[in-house]
């Protein structure tokens, strides 16, 4: 059966590439592998979350499902007065997280295995994903509706998802647990939702 980037490849065979990131004026290196999501450039619905999501006033911020980094190393870098933290169940991704802060200097951001919220003990101001779809609508749920447990008192969660991949049940769902969730953007069919506590 063939590995998913949601689950620990650490025995896959290792192809490290290298790609670039542009945002916001601050070019960002990234490693990539084998099993790991989105690993010969930065996908449609990071670049979307990270281009519309509304940083403002936090100051804690955890990226659940980050896998080599691109969302939270990419706040870390822009918003140095941040603390990130950063999880993910892969262990290849999160080796590769590790040597993506490296390679870019960024001192800002702490990264963790965790499965979900599994090690998470504090609230934050702000969480923010791009959920692995492919891991199924509970998985997605457990992250998305999951983290109302995990902000701060008017804190915020933003996420991505496609239309086709359930937006419309997932939005339903969060506005049974957060107090108001807006669609802030539709880009090429991503949805970004944004949810406050």
């Amino acid at each position: 059966m063939p590995h998913q980037y949601f689950e620990d490849n650490t025995n896959l065979p290792s192809n490290i590439q290298k790609i670039t990131f542009s945002i916001k004026g601050k070019k960002i290196d990234f490693l990539t592998d084998n099993g790991v999501f989105s690993k010969t450039s930065i996908d449609l619905g990071s670049r979307n979350l990270l281009k519309y999501a509304i940083i403002n006033d936090a100051k804690t911020i955890l990226d659940v499902g980050c896998g080599y980094g691109t969302i939270g190393l990419s706040i870390a870098k822009l918003y140095p007065n941040t603390k990130v933290d950063m999880v993910d169940i892969s262990e290849r991704a999160l080796d590769l997280a590790r040597q993506n802060k490296s390679i870019n200097t960024i001192e800002n951001a702490e990264i963790f295995a965790s499965d979900s919220y599994q090690n998470i003990t504090k609230n934050y101001d702000m969480i923010i994903t791009n959920p692995p779809i492919r891991a199924g609508k509970k998985i997605v749920n457990d992250i998305v509706i999951g983290g109302a447990s995990h902000l701060n008192e008017n804190g915020n969660l933003w996420c991505v998802i496609q239309k086709k991949h359930g937006a419309q049940s997932l939005i339903k769902a969060m506005k049974e647990v957060y107090t108001a969730v807006e669609v802030v953007n539709v880009v090429d069919e991503y949805c970004i939702i944004k949810a406050q506590k």
